[in-house]
Order: C-alpha cells, then structure tokens, then sequence
C-alpha cells in the first residue's frame, strides 16, 4: 500500500504544469533565467496571472497526495512509513522523467507537502521566515537587484529553523525525518547557486574543473 501511495505521490509532483502553461504561453522556461520550469519563472515569462496559476498548480501536487494519503490512513499520520510517501512529490517535481529527469527547484511543491503534513502550520511558518530573510536582504543591498545566490541562500537556509520549530512543536520524528531529506533535496536543487555564495562549495567546483 505505502508502495502505491509513494508511487501515485511521485508521479504527481512530476507532473510539471508551470512549463506546461510555458509551452502553450509559447515560452519555453528552461530559456528564461535560470531556466528553473517552475511557477516563479513561469510568472517572468508569461507574466503574473500564468505565474499564479502555475505556483498554485505545483503547490497543489503536492498537498493533494499527501493529504489523501493521510486521511485514508490515519494510522501512518505519525509512522515513518509516511516519510516515503511526502517525499515523493519532491523528488517527482526535482527529477521529473517528463523533462528526463531535469526538474524545478521543487519551492512550491514543499509548501504544499508541508501544509498537508502540518496543517499549513509548517508552511506558513516557512513563510514568515522568507519574508523575513527577504526583507533583511533587501535592506543590506539597498537598491541593488536581487540576485539567484541571494535567493537560493535564503530558500536553504530558511529551512533550518524549522528543524528547531518542529521539534518545539512536538512533531514526531518521522516528520523531521522527512524535514531533513527535504532540506537536503532543497539543497541540492539550489547547487549551482549555492555554490558561488559557500566558500568551501566554490573552491570544490573550481577544483573539479581543473581536474577535468
């Protein structure tokens, strides 16, 4: 049963709508910026209603599977069985085989596991944290743009405490299990980013290409 409920979680969080409405918008995200085909680049290419409604399409990936999977099993709501089961949407949207495995950034489809898992609690929680992030980024770069470093940084790193926030909150360890691999996968996605901002990353890249 876990297996077909992590299966059915996956293949709907690679389901990839925000480069869908991309392509029918005649814009192919993985041109634009970044080339993340997520909602936030969707919403550059297309502009905000098409941005709207992809970030909404990603968040929703990943809060339908997960909340159907724990309203019909109530007992896995604290079970590490569930961990497989949340984390599926992530991987889908990050490594889905309808772009042969080059997938987004996976922002949107996290909140929206995070909110089924925690009643939006985590989620909105996360949420406070960016913004607050944000808002001190912008005020140290005063009026220089934001960059992708910046953002990715802030993305990351905001993930960390709500390790301390859940644990708080009495949340079982199968949740922060899962907080963990996801942090991890967020990591992971924002690679590239992170590694012109992290020292020790950067001098790692660098020497990987010398050797190469």
């Amino acid at each position: 049963m876990i297996i077909l409920w992590t299966i059915a979680s996956f293949v709907s969080g690679s389901l990839m709508f925000s480069y869908a409405l991309g392509r029918i918008a005649r814009r192919d995200l993985k041109e634009v910026g970044d080339g993340n085909p997520g909602g936030l680049n969707l919403w550059r290419a297309a502009g905000m209603p098409l941005g709207i409604a992809g970030i909404a399409l990603d968040f929703l990936k990943g809060y339908v599977p997960v909340l159907l999977f724990l309203r019909a099993n109530d007992d896995y709501a604290s079970s590490y069985a569930m961990v497989p089961v949340a984390l599926a949407p992530v991987l889908g949207h990050a490594f889905s085989p309808f772009l042969k495995g080059r997938g987004g950034k996976a922002i949107a489809v996290t909140f929206g596991v995070w909110s089924a898992l925690t009643g939006f609690e985590a989620s909105i929680a996360y949420a406070v944290v960016l913004a607050i992030a944000m808002a001190l980024d912008r005020s140290l770069r005063r009026r220089t743009a934001a960059s992708p470093q910046s953002d990715a940084l802030q993305v990351v790193s905001g993930m960390l405490p709500m390790a301390g926030y859940l644990a708080l909150r009495g949340y079982p360890g199968s949740v922060l299990l899962f907080w963990l691999a996801n942090f991890l996968l967020m990591a992971y996605t924002h690679r590239r980013e992170l590694r012109r901002v992290i020292p020790f990353l950067h001098e790692a890249e660098k020497r990987k290409g010398r050797e190469l």
